[in-house]
């Protein structure tokens, strides 16, 4: 088996816990380069709060919003993108209503909510407000636009009602619906599967995997359009690349990466990964993903 694609997840897997890439990994990027096997980040994060990393590892390709856009990085094309319909995300707002959960919802270029508080809080944190001075603006009905001056091709959009600020914005593309709360999500996650054909990703930030930059647990749902998955993303990019599934080595360590792994020749779990996810693992690290969990399975795997 030669290896021909590399593709990982970025946090906990690729990332250190700072954020930070860990220099094995770069190491391991280069030795990449110099075989010619391009690299494909896999995040449930949009292309704007993710191109910074794109960038200092040297991606070719990029899946994002766990596999609703698709981008040949170095050509800048997309090759693929499915977003979600104004009444899909309307129902998903109801869902979050009727059970009082958080709801963010990623575009292409932005992400909006009603108040930063889970998983878009740690992306303000991390990928804006440290990232240079930020901006603010509040539009005619007081929704507040945050921009950061090294970062103008993303915004946070922190609206007064979600519903209105959508049905007043009809061209707004959302791609994903994060539903997130401290409780167990498993009756939403259930009532979803139930009365949609919506794609589901259930993931935890609770106990060991706890969300150490705002220092809470929590548990989120992250919905995408049906059939959608890094898998179903993967699949994608294999034919278009022409590579075979065998020739696929895949990294990664949440509950969304479990589709990932299977749908490649090599799927390997990084050592702080769930234990779910290491079940479906070709193989798994002794090293976390701080310790560079990442270039270990690359040298492990590519001859």
């Amino acid at each position: 088996m030669a290896i021909k694609l590399i593709a990982s997840d970025l946090d906990g897997t690729f990332l250190a816990k700072d954020n930070s890439i860990p220099e094995s990994n770069l190491r391991a990027i280069e030795t990449m380069k110099q075989k010619q096997i391009p690299f494909a980040i896999c995040t449930g994060k949009n292309y704007a709060i993710s191109k910074e990393i794109c960038e200092q590892c040297d991606a070719h390709y990029g899946i994002f919003g766990n596999g609703t856009q698709i981008i040949d990085l170095k050509n800048k094309k997309e090759i693929f993108h499915h977003q979600l319909t104004t009444d899909e995300v309307i129902f998903c707002y109801n869902i979050a209503v009727k059970y009082d959960l958080h709801l963010h919802a990623y575009g292409n270029n932005f992400i909006i909510t009603e108040n930063l508080k889970y998983l878009d809080l740690y992306n303000y944190l991390i990928f804006f407000q440290s990232k240079g001075s930020i901006f603010g603006k509040y539009d005619s009905n007081f929704n507040l636009i945050l921009t950061n001056q090294n970062k103008k091709d993303f915004s946070f959009y922190i609206v007064k009602n979600f519903i209105q600020y959508l049905k007043e914005n009809e061209n707004l593309p959302i791609f994903n619906v994060i539903l997130s709360s401290e409780e167990g999500l498993e009756e939403v996650e259930k009532e979803l599967k139930e009365k949609t054909n919506l794609s589901i990703n259930h993931c935890s930030k609770k106990g060991k995997y706890k969300d150490n930059v705002i220092k809470k647990e929590y548990e989120y749902l992250s919905i995408a359009p049906q059939s959608i998955g890094k898998g179903y993303a993967l699949n994608i990019l294999k034919n278009y690349l022409n590579v075979d599934t065998s020739d696929i080595l895949s990294i990664g360590d949440n509950l969304n990466d479990i589709d990932l792994l299977k749908n490649s020749g090599v799927g390997v779990a990084i050592a702080n990964a769930y234990d779910c996810v290491k079940k479906v693992a070709t193989y798994t690290t002794h090293n976390s993903a701080s310790n560079g969990g990442f270039a270990e399975a690359v040298f492990h795997f590519m001859h």
